[in-house]
């Protein structure tokens, strides 16, 4: 009799067909002869049929390519009714089986419960200050548009992009920061959303760079944003949530401080030597490296993006400045440069941290899109990158297509403040803590155990079941490390008169209680 394999072999001879089958099943389980080539070739298969003698066939050209192999037996069970998208079973393991890398991809991380838990306390203080200043949250896909990203040539994250070409020939990017996605967003609920904004969001983030204590390719973001307000009162309250999530970590003036400045302040420099506003982008990309390259590479660089060598010699002149009043003697109380930092120093004192801001004309931004107040935030001692930043980008949305609002905003990575915390042994002590263990002393009681946990469950407790019949000691020892403060023993004793046995793990005291009194 001829076998339903032999039939696909004469569909493949007669109608040029692969010889997969329904998901594969012919290659990975009639063909045990070809598995442990089938990553250099594909041997020549041989049949037997009662009636000739044993004949040759070659495999088609596109089954020698084992990357063809899933993608074939896709299609092919789609034909036959099977599970759209369904793989061939995996083809035999060879003897010599490479190892996997266990580590994650370099620059991402894992998050184990350990870390888990202090990533959820760090995310609970975001949101539990975002709720105190009345913003609402949001969220945005990982996955955006290329050109999202890509507004103005020169900008350092365009090399930093995570992009790639999807299956609809659609250029996409996994983001690398959260204000374009916001910027889309609100462009597209247009009227329909009253202003103000006041939103926040807590997002992955994705960029291809090179990795530094507390810079990693993957990290969590935190943003505040509040569009619609021209107000440097904006500014002021942004600066202030800030401040408010610091002192509740413990953090304090003497920790950390905020760089002050304006996006105008550098304008009014170039306008005084008539520097074309497009050069304006690449210059900021160019100050903004100032405390990481020597001084020469940046006159070096602003030479080669077209500043004249004395626009350049008063250009650094004013970036070093770290006075208000010594820039108002050059520049003059009059331009908005002035009045407005003027009032978010004064806006400080009242919101309370003055000591907390500085002010630094050197600090710019790297984005091209920031027009107006920028900050930065830094420890101290020196030791760490820049732990957050933000500042006014009152023509972002118009970049996109859209009409232009107010905005500002600020971005704050999760990588360097677990570092300050660590420097400043400010991390929490997070151990897992569950209310109740439930355990069965016999394991015709598993049933019993497992009503008792429900009970407590719902009415909102938390509880660890014992699932297998384990030893008391055993059991001592687990509700130790899991923190539980009470054990509840389900044994034939008590069950015989309708109870369980309560032990208060804290003081070891003990008592008897019927299941439905469980509280």
């Amino acid at each position: 009799m001829v076998t339903n394999a032999q039939d696909n072999v004469m569909g493949l001879l007669k109608f040029g067909r692969p010889i997969i089958g329904t998901s594969g099943y012919f290659l990975t389980h009639k063909m045990p002869a070809i598995h442990s080539s089938l990553n250099l070739y594909v041997k020549p298969l041989f049949l037997s049929y009662p009636t000739f003698s044993p004949r040759k066939f070659p495999i088609p050209q596109q089954l020698l390519n084992p990357r063809n192999l899933c993608a074939l037996a896709t299609a092919d069970s789609g034909r036959n009714g099977g599970r759209s998208g369904a793989l061939s079973p995996p083809l035999p393991v060879s003897e010599e089986v490479q190892r996997i890398d266990v580590n994650p991809p370099k620059g991402t991380r894992d998050f184990p419960p350990e870390e888990m838990r202090l990533r959820n306390w760090l995310f609970n203080n975001f949101r539990e200050v975002s709720r105190l200043f009345g913003f609402e949250e949001v969220d945005y896909p990982v996955l955006e548009t290329e050109a999202l990203f890509i507004r103005k040539a020169g900008e350092e994250i365009r090399d930093q992009l995570y992009c790639f070409e999807d299956r609809g020939n659609r250029r996409v990017a996994l983001r690398p920061e959260l204000t374009p996605s916001l910027a889309r967003l609100v462009i597209q609920k247009g009227k329909s959303v009253s202003l103000p904004l006041k939103w926040f969001a807590i997002g992955q983030c994705w960029r291809y760079e090179r990795m530094t204590r507390g810079r990693r390719r993957e990290h969590y973001q935190w943003n505040m944003d509040i569009i619609g307000v021209p107000e440097v009162t904006a500014e002021a309250e942004l600066i202030s949530s800030i401040v408010t999530f610091f002192k509740r970590l413990g953090i304090t003036a003497s920790d950390v401080g905020f760089r002050v400045s304006s996006r105008k302040v550098l304008q009014e420099v170039l306008r005084r030597y008539s520097i074309p506003e497009n050069l304006f982008g690449k210059v900021c990309i160019i100050i903004d490296k100032i405390e990481k390259i020597p001084i020469d590479v940046i006159k070096e660089d602003l030479k080669s993006a077209g500043v004249s060598e004395e626009a350049i010699e008063q250009l650094l002149q004013v970036l070093s400045i770290k006075s208000l009043t010594k820039l108002e003697e050059i520049l003059g109380s009059a331009g908005e440069a002035i009045a407005d930092l003027n009032l978010l120093f004064s806006l400080a004192e009242k919101f309370g941290y003055s000591d907390w801001i500085q002010f630094d004309a050197s600090v710019v931004r790297g984005l091209a899109y920031y027009t107006g107040i920028v900050f930065e935030c830094f420890d101290r001692d020196g030791k760490l990158r820049a732990i957050c930043g933000g500042g006014r980008y009152d023509r972002l949305l118009s970049t996109f297509g859209g009409d232009d609002l107010p905005a500002c905003g600020f971005g704050f990575g999760d990588a360097v403040i677990v570092e300050l915390l660590k420097e400043k042994g400010l991390l929490p002590e997070l151990s897992l803590q569950v209310e109740n263990i439930v355990c069965a002393l016999d394991h015709n009681l598993q049933g019993v155990a497992a009503k008792a946990a429900t009970i407590l469950r719902g009415k909102g407790q938390t509880v660890d079941l014992v699932l297998e019949n384990k030893p008391l000691k055993w059991v001592f020892k687990r509700a130790a490390r899991i923190n539980a403060q009470r054990l509840i023993l389900v044994g034939n004793t008590e069950w015989e008169k309708g109870t369980v046995l309560v032990k208060i793990l804290s003081s070891g005291e003990q008592y008897e209680i019927k299941l439905d009194e469980l509280e």
